[in-house]
């Protein structure tokens, strides 16, 4: 899977839960889900989840805690995809 795919997939997972329309619309590999679109730590959790479901992976704990921008999220996905 193409990079430029798996960003749309994430915006469409993401766009329900996020507070900057600004940031959500100039979404890019650095766009973080904290800082920049403004996604609580709740709200954080049932992305992964969205994202477990949606890419048919589990992401561990330890992942789980690192996925807090853009990039690191492709790098899980990617990783995850692999792994199958």
């Amino acid at each position: 899977m193409d990079k430029a795919t798996t960003i749309e997939q994430l915006k469409t997972i993401v766009k329900p839960y996020i507070n900057n329309q600004e940031a959500f619309e100039n979404l890019n590999e650095g766009t973080d889900f904290i800082n920049d679109l403004k996604v609580n730590s709740a709200n954080l959790v049932d992305i992964v989840l969205d994202i477990e479901e949606a890419f048919g992976i589990e992401i561990d704990n330890q992942s789980m805690e690192k996925m807090l921008n853009i990039s690191a999220a492709l790098t899980i996905i990617d990783t995850k995809l692999s792994e199958k």
